[in-house]
């Protein structure tokens, strides 16, 4: 089974040791976001990291595919 969301980028805060970034899904702006809206999960993903490239693919107001599926 796959799931797949639709979040949007609404903050990035850098430390002295790491930058976080905050996604929450995507609620309205277009057609396609109101079906995600209807769909996707509630919440608030949070991701840490310390590798400044993977921090630059995330900009504030941009929006995401999140893609859930079993690891195994």
């Amino acid at each position: 089974m796959k799931t797949i969301a639709k979040f949007k980028c609404v903050e990035k805060a850098k430390n002295q040791y790491n930058e976080k970034i905050s996604l929450e899904p995507v609620t309205s702006g277009s057609p396609e976001n109101d079906e995600f809206y209807k769909t996707t999960p509630s919440g608030v993903i949070h991701i840490f990291t310390c590798n400044p490239q993977a921090a630059d693919s995330f900009e504030v107001g941009k929006e995401y595919y999140v893609n859930f599926s079993p690891a195994n």
